[in-house]
């Protein structure tokens, strides 16, 4: 008898980029705090175009690397020295004006891989050799200061050209660093590329927590899939399966079913059962489904009862990436250890 339950096939073939607002309690949540925030919220430090790399708040600054400086810019209107986090830029881009709860999730997710860049007022690169604390932009709601993030040069020129002031330098940090700096500070959050938009994205300090509580500390999965691809990319990603948080989909039509678990087919018709790095990435699917845990013994130990899976399909919101079972065998037998 198979381990996994396999969910119907008239949930587990719905189109997954049609969002569904009533999704859980954080999607709510997320999208109350939205809400809540006043598309004129006052930003009280001031910009410049000016570029640091750091490699924490409080950290000795370096230069920009060679290779970030010398990487073509995506928009005429970016900063030299400064690469776009293409992955959240693109989720931000892409929102309705009026975005619900589940769509601000499924740019949150995009958060957990590569650089953000923030708004230091004056010359960060002093500043921090000075050992002085860098103050950063932020927006007040409600009489909470919130962080004021960006996903590149273009959104950091639009705040520039927003209010005019240039006395201030952007700062570009992982993003594992400026999430728990956000969490370290009084601030009820983060709002993303706010100058760029007529409403808000509110990320709300409750739903960073949730996130990193939620996460290994390197976003490893996240990071390997929004990285080139190589030939060896496949087995990166399955051996840092049994290093990791991992989650399945799940939901079940009525109360009295079995809970089933979501599947993806190829056209040729094989199953790959869908296994997700983080419980955002099962949320921005949109289907109401619920993250189960699992670790990698248990998926193991499904495989083992179902032959005609064929594999797995890693973070099906994308970026994402198949893995056969061939691909899988090293961590299975890790598992066994």
């Amino acid at each position: 008898m198979a381990l996994f339950s396999r969910r119907p096939k008239s949930s587990s073939e719905q189109d997954a980029g049609t969002p569904d607002a009533a999704s859980t309690a954080e999607s709510e949540e997320t999208q109350e705090t939205q809400e809540s925030a006043s598309a004129s919220a006052e930003e009280t430090p001031q910009v410049g175009i000016s570029v640091s790399s750091f490699g924490g708040l409080g950290a000795a600054p370096t230069p920009a690397s060679a290779s970030a400086a010398a990487a073509p810019q995506a928009e005429a209107d970016g900063i030299p020295g400064l690469t776009d986090n293409i992955l959240l830029r693109d989720a931000i881009a892409a929102l309705p004006e009026e975005a619900n709860g589940t769509q601000v999730v499924g740019v949150a997710r995009q958060l957990l891989q590569g650089q953000l860049f923030l708004r230091v007022r004056g010359d960060a690169r002093s500043l921090a050799a000075e050992g002085k604390e860098l103050p950063l932009a932020v927006a007040s709601i409600e009489d909470t200061p919130f962080v004021l993030v960006f996903s590149g040069g273009s959104a950091l020129q639009a705040a520039v050209r927003a209010d005019g002031q240039l006395d201030s330098s952007a700062m570009s940090q992982d993003a594992g660093i400026v999430l728990r700096s956000v969490l370290a500070g009084p601030y009820g959050g983060i709002i993303l590329d706010h100058a760029s938009r007529q409403s808000p994205i509110v990320i709300p300090r409750q739903l960073i927590e949730r996130a990193l509580e939620e996460s290994d500390d390197e976003f490893t999965v996240k990071t390997l899939l929004a990285g080139e691809r190589t030939s060896e990319t496949p087995a990166l990603v399955a051996a840092a399966l049994p290093h990791v948080p991992l989650w399945l989909a799940a939901n079940r039509a009525r109360e009295e079913d079995e809970w089933g678990l979501a599947e993806s087919r190829n056209a040729s018709g094989e199953r790959f059962l869908e296994v997700f790095s983080h419980p955002l990435e099962v949320l921005a699917m949109g289907r109401g489904d619920q993250p189960m845990p699992i670790r990698i013994d248990q998926l193991a130990s499904g495989f083992e009862g179902d032959d005609g899976l064929t594999g797995i399909v890693v973070d099906p919101a994308g970026p994402w990436i198949q893995l056969s079972r061939a691909d899988l065998a090293s961590a299975f037998a890790a598992a066994e250890e």
